[in-house]
């Protein structure tokens, strides 16, 4: 698992390679087979996808709704195979996937495809069922990825979900000079996972501090509220701690009751254009004596004042957010996990491809 996280400047560099046009701004696919015309009359997109990859699914929600203008949607592929929705004229079924055989993913893919919808993969295993079957798709460039508990392919997933939404905005109303500071901004990224993979010690020595807790909650807002959920998921599957990921305003609907000084809450909360009202979030959870780990960008000193631990990211436009913040996450867990004598490779009851129902 190590081995996958310190991976990921590489792994999302092989995502990205060849897919960016700057000269038009845009990025450019493949193996999608579909006409620009099919492509532009989209009017729905619906996502499905299991654990991992629908967290992807869920920042890629908010990528297509943004840069793309369309209605998306995001189930998880077992509830989504027996629904019985009711689509638009012009749907785009998204699948997402590792593996390529998941078998509920496998299952969505074939009740759409009977339908008549057209079906792209995102998957990382040439080759595969899903890959095979989809009417195209994307492939991750990720490498075999070993360690059951999912990290580099998550990362992949999530740059070429950015770069597909930016080709749909393209194809439809996003500028030409909102474009090209994205994937500038983009291209930038391998290098500042490389520059937080360099604070490892940091990080170990701040999951030391925690690896005894029984509870822990994940916050974040917008964009960064599916990596709350994907860290929470990850200290879950290796170091079988509970764990919870919510929005952050939604903890005074409920959950807020269970802070304490013994529940640490990671707090995802990076210079953004929501930092004001997460900030607001966290000085709730601080009034309430709970420990806070905080995920923040460089050159915030305000965060100090507040947080007991603070993780430092580098900064980059909101929507790339994810691709930063989840990294400190995955190391939390793993170093957490080898604290509590946990086997972070082989966790108990999991496999790496779920195959049966």
């Amino acid at each position: 698992m190590l081995k996958e996280i310190f991976e990921q400047p590489k792994t999302i560099e092989n995502a990205l390679r060849g897919r960016i046009d700057l000269d038009e701004s845009t990025p450019k696919f493949g193996g999608l087979n579909m006409s620009i015309s099919e492509l532009r009359s989209v009017d729905r997109i619906v996502i499905a996808a299991c654990g991992t990859s629908w967290h992807a699914g869920l920042i890629g929600e908010y990528l297509f709704e943004e840069f793309a203008h369309i209605r998306t949607e995001v189930d998880y592929a077992s509830e989504f195979r027996y629904r019985n929705p009711p689509l638009d004229k012009n749907p785009l079924v998204l699948v997402i996937t590792q593996s390529g055989e998941t078998a509920d993913t496998l299952a969505g893919l074939r009740e759409s495809r009977r339908r008549g919808h057209k079906v792209l993969a995102l998957c990382n295993v040439v080759g595969s069922t899903i890959a095979r079957e989809a009417d195209g798709g994307i492939y991750l460039h990720a490498g075999p990825e070993i360690g059951v508990a999912s990290t580099k392919a998550f990362t992949s997933q999530v740059a070429v979900l950015t770069l597909f939404a930016l080709f749909m905005g393209r194809i439809r109303m996003l500028s030409n000079q909102r474009g090209s500071q994205m994937l500038r901004a983009l291209e930038g990224i391998p290098a500042q996972v490389q520059s937080i993979l360099s604070r490892d010690l940091e990080i170990k020595e701040i999951a030391l501090r925690y690896a005894h807790c029984e509870d822990f909650f994940f916050l974040g807002r917008q964009y960064n509220f599916p990596v709350a959920l994907e860290g929470a998921l990850k200290l879950k599957e290796i170091s079988y701690i509970h764990a919870e990921g919510y929005p952050s305003a939604e903890m005074k609907h409920g959950p807020i009751a269970m802070i304490d000084e013994k529940t640490p809450t990671v707090f995802v909360i990076p210079s953004d254009a929501v930092y004001e009202k997460a900030y607001s979030n966290l000085e709730e959870i601080k009034a309430r004596k709970g420990p806070v780990i905080a995920i923040a960008t460089e050159e915030n000193t305000r965060i100090r004042s507040k947080a007991d631990d603070v993780i430092f990211i580098p900064r980059t436009l909101d929507p790339l957010y994810p691709l930063l913040a989840v990294l400190p996450l995955q190391l939390l867990a793993y170093h957490i996990a080898v604290a509590r004598g946990c086997d972070v490779d082989k966790p108990r009851n999991l496999a790496k491809s779920v195959t049966v129902e």
